[in-house]
């Protein structure tokens, strides 16, 4: 069984997303062993309607994580997920290069294919056959990014004969990630990406299943299986005492959770990042931060990675 990487997400979401908290938890995670921090876009919330608090106010995951570069040295720094369709390939290019330049190359980069009607309305782009955008948009990326002279014509993107420097740090270029459960989306980790990265309520009792499908993916691509990536954003709900036999995955007290991590590095999952932005109490905008703070340094400490 290969070693579970463990990460932390940032303060990015409602009120305790402010710039000290940003750089104390950032720091602390990185002082504790912690190997990687991670943000998550969204870009509006319904004024009708509700998507949960931890929607209603969040940062930009791409500012946020060129900030923690300059106060962080060591730890990797992941985008858990922007939605490739709102962008342009050479725009996002742009951006993820110079972060990954700012980073010392440090960067994990997560995409998604987005599922808000409001935020395609708001972008000006129809989300019909976001799937297929998605995939095209990959690989103009990866074009961007490998090739000196780059020409890229598709349904979707096109670009003229030119050059686009700089390139990234890491090459061929840094990781890509991808969100997303159904099977379609397993397979298309399997077929193009380096790795997965699971929703906040993916269901982690069957994640194993999840994982062959990918594997399977991989070797009909004539890629290797080993080399792909499964991180677990893991929603923690830590409490006191161990809770009951019926219990979901990363609920109950740290020896439980604990116990969770173990059996997802048994399932094949490498890396997981503690993410308080999605505990209702944590990432709402009507939060208490200071208490969040404190929730933050508890689950720092309890959950430090041991040597």
């Amino acid at each position: 069984m290969s070693r579970l990487r463990l990460g932390f997400g940032l303060p990015v979401s409602g009120s305790w997303a402010r710039p000290a908290n940003l750089v104390r938890i950032a720091r602390r995670a990185e002082e504790l062993g912690f190997e990687s921090l991670w943000t998550f876009q969204r870009l509006l919330h319904p004024a009708e309607g509700d998507w949960g608090p931890m929607y209603r106010a969040v940062q930009d995951p791409i500012v946020t994580l060129a900030h923690v570069a300059a106060v962080t040295e060591r730890a990797r720094l992941g985008i858990a997920v922007v939605n490739a369709p709102f962008y342009s390939p050479v725009l996002l290019a742009k951006q993820l290069t110079t972060l990954d330049e700012l980073s010392g190359g440090r960067l994990d980069v997560g995409l998604g294919l987005g599922w808000a009607e409001e935020e395609f309305a708001a972008v000006g782009v129809d989300p019909a056959r976001r799937g297929a955008r998605t995939e095209e948009f990959i690989a103009c990326l990866k074009a961007i990014w490998t090739e000196q002279v780059v020409s890229f014509d598709g349904e979707f993107y096109r670009m003229p004969a030119v050059r686009v420097d700089p390139k990234p740090v890491q090459q061929p270029h840094p990781p890509l990630l991808l969100g997303g459960g159904a099977e379609r989306a397993l397979r298309r980790v399997g077929r193009i990406a380096d790795g997965w990265i699971s929703a906040s309520r993916h269901d982690l009792r069957t994640v194993g299943t999840d994982l062959d499908v990918m594997r399977d993916a991989a070797r009909e691509a004539g890629r290797d299986p080993d080399r792909l990536r499964f991180v677990v954003r893991g929603v923690l709900s830590l409490t006191e005492q161990p809770a009951g036999a019926d219990r979901r995955p990363l609920h109950g007290d740290a020896g439980q959770i604990r116990e969770d991590f173990d059996r997802l590095a048994e399932a094949g999952i490498t890396e997981l990042f503690i993410d308080l932005n999605f505990d209702p109490a944590v990432g709402s905008p009507d939060a208490d931060p200071q208490d969040s703070m404190r929730r933050a340094e508890q689950l720092l400490q309890t959950f430090a990675p041991r040597s």
